[in-house]
């Protein structure tokens, strides 16, 4: 008897490598806006490919841009060696839109890699070793940036890390004394994401900042979440007034194609091409059909009114979900939101139950009492009151 060939869903398990041991397994057919489908249903897109799809799945502009530039050409040659339009016209775009010590950007592949680069050029500005990041926090996972990462949870298993780390508690004005002459760097999201949305307090960004200054320690700002109009601001930092020293990027910097950055002064940046020279390389990094897809990306955000909109929208999903029993907090960072249901078994439960109700969320890092709210920037009123109502019905199952 012959045998059936594998299903695409069979095949999925059998070769594509699995990090966790319940996927959402779903089948994705088409994206387009806020939703996801798959076999006919449409699926809500309460994730947006962790902060990825700012801009919603699909965007004509964006598809016509990586189209066209595809007519032309792909990839060259490493990164920083030819002159090549989609690098340059948004790299120019780009620093438009950051302070004066924020003009050159080294380009990459994503968000891990932004924060390496990140990192050894503090070192090499610094001439200093030693590295400070913060406890839940999340940066990467290749060698350097888990190393940064505070909590053992997720880096036990690849120790010996890198020497000279140590952390510091977010928000705490105590711990920044750590920070002292020896060290190069402080590595922090101005918001921290995996951490489960928690904001700096009042006044804490600036002491940060004035004991960089006061020590020497270069200040690196990991925006890979946070930027492009995710908390109601282009970039999170400005709304707080506090300048970094390094921006890192990626996520929403491609507009849904691999990119990412690392941002910094041009003397800065110079040190990176002598004592070594090819300080940092990269083979893909500033892809041009990236590039294209970021610049028309950025050109739909600063054309569009979302990022001013942002503010109302999660206002208005605290106002639908606030005074249910089972909801104990809401935490928001623009729709960057963490709904903590107080316990860590309810909150598991709610990635299959929203799924359930055509749904997609996904849990946080370092929060496993909390799921997450974190729509396309461009989600209409009624998309998001649909989405509230489902939440609210997935949450009643929980005590069905």
């Amino acid at each position: 008897m012959e045998k059936k060939p594998y299903t695409l869903r069979e095949l999925f398990f059998r070769h594509v490598a699995q990090t966790s041991s319940s996927p959402l397994g779903i089948k994705v057919d088409k994206a387009d806006g806020v939703f996801l489908y798959s076999d006919g249903k449409a699926y809500l897109d309460f994730v947006s490919g962790v902060s990825v799809s700012n801009i919603g799945h699909h965007h004509p502009e964006v598809v016509e841009a990586v189209r066209r530039q595809a007519d032309n050409y792909f990839h060259l040659m490493v990164y920083g060696e030819m002159i090549q339009a989609p690098q340059v016209l948004h790299a120019q775009l780009l620093t438009s839109l950051l302070p004066e010590n924020l003009q050159s950007v080294y380009y990459v592949c994503s968000g891990s890699e932004a924060n390496e680069g990140a990192l050894k050029l503090a070192k090499r500005v610094t001439g200093r070793r030693e590295m400070i990041g913060c406890i839940s926090a999340y940066h990467g996972s290749t060698h350097g940036a888990l190393s940064m990462m505070g909590g053992r949870e997720f880096n036990y298993a690849f120790e010996p890390l890198l020497p000279d780390v140590g952390h510091i508690r977010f928000n705490s004005i105590e711990d920044l004394q750590k920070i002292t002459t020896k060290t190069a760097c402080v590595l922090i999201e101005p918001v921290q994401g995996e951490g489960g949305v928690i904001l700096p307090e009042r006044n804490y960004l600036e002491a940060l900042r004035q004991r960089c200054t006061e020590v020497g320690a270069l200040l690196i700002f990991d925006e890979v979440q946070t930027a492009f109009g995710r908390t109601g601001s282009m970039f999170a930092f400005l709304k707080y007034g506090v300048v970094p020293d390094i921006l890192t990027l990626a996520k929403a910097l491609g507009g849904g194609m691999p990119l990412g950055a690392f941002i910094s002064s041009a003397e800065n940046m110079g040190k990176l091409t002598f004592n070594p020279p090819l300080g940092h390389i990269t083979t893909f990094g500033g892809h041009p059909v990236c590039c294209a897809a970021a610049l028309a990306s950025l050109k739909v955000l600063l054309r569009e009114r979302w990022i001013e909109d942002v503010q109302r929208k999660s206002e208005m999903v605290e106002k639908l979900l606030k005074g249910h029993p089972l909801i104990k907090e809401i935490r928001r960072a623009g729709l960057l939101i963490a709904v903590d249901l107080g316990r860590a078994d309810y909150a598991a439960r709610m990635i299959p139950l929203l799924k359930e109700e055509g749904v997609i969320s996904d849990y946080f890092l370092f929060n496993p009492t909390s799921f997450r709210i974190a729509p396309p920037l461009c989600i209409s009123d009624e998309e998001l009151k649909m989405g509230m109502d489902a939440v609210l019905r997935a949450v009643n199952k929980l005590v069905e």
